[in-house]
């Protein structure tokens, strides 16, 4: 209950709206409470004295109780529709908000499809709890009150029916309730897999229509649809059996009224009137208990949700900018100072260990390794996309943990492994580098990255829809537009995490040109193509996570034997002791 407390908090502006709907259904169950009153007078006055005056003024007062109670109903619609949309849009916007905060660390606690289910189907489940269930929580109590106390006032006797009939109904909905509570967290953790598996499968389709893999997918999608096709029935096998709970005991407690009431009628102690009127509180005391006990499932419910929403919303950050932090970056020097780095604390194994590096501002330098060498894993602690385990990270001789973040991260350009483009146009992602980056600028950094070539023949240029996560271009024209994007930002260092894979040599050849002419930026390049970094100033060979050897091309090919087979399986074609199998087995 705490978590659903919390969310409440985000009601902002929608307090008032979901007070007058509160207060509306107090108004209208008011006047649909006083309506047995004045059919129990029409019945024992006006029908048994044939008089229709009585009956037609007592009528119109019933419809004028009846209007109102469905002017009030309206209005209740109305802002309790308000206030539950508007404050689900508030938690999406929250959540939303605060995975924007997250650190790389902090995204590895969640699925993305667990994220995707938290800002959707659980904020909706918190949406269908206030719309359809303030209505009830406030008008349930209210009609079980005044409907127990003015049976009472019509008839004492007759209403002890309900000193049975109530504990009753009441003790079966408690079991119902306490019995499906505890189903609705795993019900929701079956939806987070079935967003997963459908995730993959949509985000993966061209790989697997290519390894004909389709009835396979469907067979795992199968899997995880039964599975929450089970939760879903057990879960609500027991959820409606309140409904019939509440006929049961609504039927019986109606033939006992019927029963007492008749002989008394019968003895003279009751007029019909007062039975009729009596009945009808029956219905409205009966209907408040099933009208609570749905609340109660629905609240149950969105406690379930309420728990996930808030794990993202309490998410701690482990990456936040420090206080009257540099807001500055001078120049793009780095240097790591026995860096160790693991990705969970409680890891047995580091990624990096004790890496100890200096690059001099405005250097080119090449990054290789074998895969799994923590190539990638070195160049995300420059961004303060990870923060080091052990050591320091510098950038322009000062902790990167000094810097503000939005000033570190605008400093440093990074083209990822995997290319990211969104859906819209080319001028529409390319300005993710510069907003306000004219038309001969966005073609400048093009040019710069190779991306003129084919943007040139399209019809609509820089106004061509890429579809999304650009569809519509190749592997090697995304990764020339997402080098586009990231010279926009005229960052101080300048890395490429393998990003010229896609390319032929020509064109990679004519990309490091232009990244060459580019005055005072630090560029790291990571390849496996020893092509792509035997012209920088220095190149660094990883293994194991540990720097194995720092020099230039003509020292490290001198020297170093996991460069020199590396060279000697790109350059000369292999041989049994230089081939691409010795330099996978150095790597």
């Amino acid at each position: 209950m705490r978590d659903f407390k919390r969310l409440l908090g985000y009601l902002g502006p929608y307090r008032r709206d979901m007070a007058l709907g509160a207060l509306l259904v107090l108004v209208e169950s008011a006047f649909e409470l006083f309506i047995p009153v004045l059919m129990s007078d029409i019945i024992d006055v006006g029908v048994a004295n044939r008089d229709v005056v009585f009956i037609l003024h007592k009528g119109v007062q019933m419809g004028i109780c009846a209007i109102l109670a469905l002017a009030t109903g309206l209005l209740y619609a109305r802002f309790a529709a308000r206030a539950a949309y508007g404050w689900g849009a508030r938690i999406r916007e929250a959540q939303f908000a605060r995975v924007q905060d997250y650190a790389f660390s902090n995204l590895d606690h969640f699925e993305t499809s667990s994220l995707v289910t938290r800002m959707t189907t659980d904020v909706t489940v918190i949406q269908n709890a206030v719309n359809g269930g303030l209505r009830p929580l406030a008008r349930a109590p209210v009609l079980l009150v005044m409907g127990v106390g003015l049976s009472v006032w019509m008839n004492a006797r007759l209403a002890l029916v309900f000193l049975v009939c109530t504990p009753i109904l009441a003790v079966i909905l408690f079991c119902i309730v306490r019995k499906v509570g505890p189903m609705y967290a795993p019900l929701q953790k079956a939806v987070d897999r079935l967003n997963n598996v459908v995730q993959e499968g949509l985000t993966a389709i061209r790989a697997v229509k290519a390894f004909v893999r389709g009835e396979s997918e469907n067979e795992k999608f199968a899997a995880v649809n039964e599975e929450l096709a089970a939760a879903s029935q057990k879960t609500f096998h027991y959820a409606v059996l309140n409904l019939p709970a509440f006929q049961l005991v609504m039927y019986t407690s109606t033939v006992l009224f019927m029963w007492f009431g008749g002989n008394m009628i019968l003895g003279g102690s009751l007029q019909v009137g007062d039975l009729t009127g009596v009945l009808s509180y029956v219905l409205q005391v009966m209907n408040s208990l099933m009208m609570l006990s749905n609340v109660f499932l629905l609240l149950t419910r969105s406690l379930a949700s309420a728990r996930r929403i808030v794990e993202v919303l309490d998410e701690e950050i482990v990456l936040t900018s420090p206080e009257n932090g540099a807001a500055e970056v001078p120049d793009g020097g780095i240097d790591f100072e026995n860096v160790s780095f693991k990705y969970h604390a409680g890891a047995k194994e580091y990624a990096l260990s004790g890496v100890t590096l200096h690059i001099p501002a405005g250097q080119t330098v090449g990054i290789l390794g074998g895969t799994g060498s923590a190539k990638t894993t070195l160049v995300q602690l420059i961004p303060r996309l990870y923060d080091a385990t052990e050591g320091a990270v510098k950038v322009a001789g000062r902790d990167v943990r000094e810097y503000e973040l939005h000033a570190l991260r605008d400093a440093v350009g990074i083209v990822l492994q995997k290319n990211v483009l969104f859906s819209g146009t080319v001028r529409e992602n390319l300005k993710w580098g510069s907003p306000d980056a004219t038309d001969q600028e966005l073609w400048a950094a093009c040019k710069a990255a190779c991306a003129d070539e084919f943007l040139e023949r399209m019809p609509r240029g820089l106004d061509t829809d890429l579809g999304q996560g650009g569809v519509n271009v190749s592997g090697g024209q995304k990764q020339r537009l997402c080098i586009a994007r990231t010279l926009l930002k005229r960052p101080k260092v300048l890395i490429f995490d393998d990003s010229t894979s896609a390319v032929d040599t020509a064109t990679e050849a004519r990309i490091r040109a232009a990244l060459t002419a580019l005055p005072g930026v630090t560029k790291l390049i990571i390849a496996q193509r020893i092509t792509s970094v035997m012209n920088t100033d220095q190149i660094i060979i990883l293994e194991d996570g540990r720097v194995h050897a720092v020099g230039t091309h003509e020292s490290l090919l001198a020297s170093d034997p996991i460069y020199q087979e590396i060279y000697a399986s790109q350059m000369k074609g292999g041989d049994a002791h230089g081939g691409p199998a010795a330099q996978c087995k150095k790597a």
